[in-house]
């Protein structure tokens, strides 16, 4: 019985024992990852990086007469950028259409070195080479050296006709001549003012492309046009019919940049839209909605007007309507 009952003893504090253990593991802390994720906080795998998107390359002035073409370029920014006329660049480049540019193409900003090419069949020979050409004196008429004075008899005749003035002899047997009737000049013809050539070639004034304060002047801290400050999203319109050459935001410093071309070579330029509602070659008339104003690229709301001609910026208040 004793040892019966000592083993039913020993029995019971193994189960005990056993007990214990069990309830230390059951109720020993969970793993930190396992917390976080039953919280709904940080796991311990690290979350993937989104992939950085590449910047869109910008047109900006060239410093060594050579652009490479990018997506999204045209010729007439790329002419823009560079102060040039766009169909100088394209005879420059030898393009068929100033339309059709490559991506990668390397266009030159500048005009081929010593202009155009000479005409077939003219050779250009150095100086040195040439023979120098034989010299040979002059033909002239033999040159009478006998003295031409005759020797007279001395008589009073003779002397009467050695001492008459030569010039009044020579005068007397002049014939007198007669006087011809001049004509009085004419009237001088009337002066008549130089045509003025319009801003668009087709109009007499363009429309002012906003409403706003003016704030930036032509030339002012080498502005190349005007300055409209006004509200975001307060309409952009044509300043005159035209077709839109280029859209997008690929010109450094202009923002969201809209660029209409009208008849006489004229370009106007919209910069710093908020949207643009037009795409190029589109059509667009004069007054029609093109962008909303913003402030892209820039400190404040306000739209940067320019115009050019044959890639040369121009005053623009030299052609917009006066306000009051």
């Amino acid at each position: 019985m004793t040892n019966a009952a000592g083993v039913s003893m020993k029995t019971f504090g193994l189960g005990l024992l056993m007990l214990s253990l069990v309830g230390c593991v059951a109720h020993s802390p969970a793993p930190v990852s396992d917390r976080a994720s039953a919280r709904g906080g940080l796991s311990s795998v690290t979350p993937k990086a989104d992939p950085v998107r590449s910047a869109t390359p910008q047109i900006t002035p060239s410093t060594n007469g050579l652009h490479t073409v990018q997506r999204g370029d045209t010729l007439y920014a790329i002419a823009f950028a560079n102060s040039l006329d766009y169909r100088e660049l394209s005879r420059w480049n030898q393009l068929d259409s100033p339309d059709r540019i490559m991506i990668g193409q390397v266009l030159r900003l500048t005009a081929p070195t010593g202009g155009t090419a000479p005409s077939a069949g003219i050779e250009i020979t150095p100086l040195g080479s040439v023979a120098q050409p034989n010299a040979q004196p002059l033909t002239e008429p033999s040159v009478v050296r006998t003295p031409q004075a005759v020797l007279l008899d001395y008589s009073e005749a003779n002397w009467a006709q050695a001492s008459a003035p030569r010039s009044v002899v020579a005068v007397a047997a002049l014939p007198v001549p007669v006087q011809a009737a001049v004509p009085p000049p004419p009237a001088p013809a009337p002066v008549v003012a130089a045509p003025v050539i319009t801003a668009d070639g087709t109009v007499d004034n363009w429309l002012w492309p906003a409403e706003g304060i003016l704030a930036g002047r032509f030339g002012a801290a080498g502005g190349k046009g005007i300055d409209i400050v006004g509200t975001r999203n307060s309409p952009v319109k044509a300043v005159a019919s035209g077709k839109v050459v280029y859209s997008g935001s690929g010109l450094r410093g202009y923002g969201q940049l809209l660029i209409v071309k009208h008849s006489g070579e004229f370009l106007s330029a919209y910069a710093h839209n908020e949207t643009i509602l037009v795409k190029e070659g589109d059509m667009v008339t004069a007054g029609q909605k093109i962008a909303r104003m913003g402030d892209t690229d820039t400190d404040r709301v306000k739209l940067h007007f320019e115009i050019r001609r044959y890639g040369k910026p121009l005053d623009p208040l030299n052609y917009l309507p006066e306000r009051s």
